[in-house]
């Protein structure tokens, strides 16, 4: 991709939520291209907030303006009061073991996305995280609206400054540790057209059915990165878009904790370029991430086990084929 190519997709393809401040547009939009939304957010043990986002989004986007049809909490197997609190404020909650039995459960936000794509209805399906403190419609419309209003967009990610959330206060800059030490170089290497995508890892989306349900997911840390390159191999870098919410203040992760989630998604990298055939063949990979603690001056080295298992294409899956077909007749 030229400098002008770059240049082109980024003026045609980023957005600014300003842009999307009339719903009532939106909406008309929708309805006129005969169009379901459907909002889903994963969940594991996140009472704290999680009522807050159901309150706002459901009252804006489904009570005061119709853009959303259909709003699912689906938890993992909170162990404090979820999918009590979100239930009570008005969202439609599930357990993701509840949902296709018949695959089985497996832990991990990326089986909560997965799972989402069977029980939820839309045409669109729009992903927001459960953890987002300064909650507000923008998550949601500003995702969506690139995909009412052209039809050639098919995912769409978001962006935003992400201040990191100290006891002493926020702090003006920071986050998104991750991509700039890990995904962006990555990326830099094998997939410069994606290093336009200002916020690959950020955990709000939102897709057409008929691509996510092509796709397979990954259930821990590699969902975002293997969505990203599948649908780029499948599709080039006019199928995406994104859109900058200015501002999102969330739960600050530990260092240990980005180093665990860095090894899982190296693993997935790793595995797409095979598969996309750019390396090869895989060399035999660990799954255990290794890192040291230090307690009373002595050494200790903790060994933790990452496998990035992932689901297959949804449009594989038997009872999601038969489900489909008695939605239509």
């Amino acid at each position: 991709m030229s400098d002008e190519e770059k240049n082109s997709w980024l003026e045609k393809n980023t957005f600014h939520h300003g842009e999307f401040w009339d719903i009532l547009k939106l909406v008309e939009e929708k309805e006129k291209k005969g169009l379901k939304i459907s909002l889903c957010i994963p969940t594991l043990n996140e009472e704290k907030t999680i009522g807050k986002e159901v309150l706002i989004l459901r009252s804006e986007l489904m009570e005061r303006y119709p853009l959303i049809d259909e709003f699912a909490v689906i938890d993992s197997g909170s162990q404090d009061k979820t999918l009590e609190v979100a239930g009570n404020y008005g969202a439609d909650t599930y357990l993701a073991s509840d949902i296709l039995p018949e695959v089985g459960d497996k832990r991990g936000k990326g089986e909560n996305l997965w799972k989402a794509i069977h029980q939820l209805k839309g045409d669109i399906i729009c992903y927001v995280d459960a953890d987002i403190t300064n909650i507000h419609p923008r998550f949601v419309y500003g995702l969506v609206a690139p995909l009412i209003n052209r039809n050639e967009i098919q995912y769409v990610k978001a962006f935003y400054d992400r201040p990191l959330n100290y006891s002493s206060g926020l702090r003006p800059s920071g986050g998104g540790r991750v991509t700039e030490i890990l995904t962006r170089p990555l990326f830099s290497l094998f997939y410069p057209e994606l290093t336009n995508v200002i916020q690959p890892l950020s955990g709000e989306y939102a897709a057409r059915r008929e691509v996510l349900e092509i796709i397979p997911f990954p259930i821990g840390y590699g969902v975002e990165t293997s969505h990203l390159l599948d649908l780029y191999h499948k599709f080039g870098i006019e199928a995406f878009a994104q859109t900058d919410l200015d501002r999102r203040v969330h739960r600050n992760q530990t260092t240990t904790a980005l180093g665990k989630m860095s090894f899982g998604i190296l693993q997935t990298f790793i595995n797409r370029l095979h598969a996309q055939g750019k390396i090869d063949q895989i060399p035999d990979m660990e799954t255990f991430y290794r890192r040291f603690e230090v307690e009373d001056g002595a050494y200790r080295q903790i060994v933790q086990e990452v496998v990035e298992e992932e689901r297959p294409p949804m449009i594989e899956i038997e009872g999601y084929r038969t489900h489909r077909a008695s939605l239509s007749s």
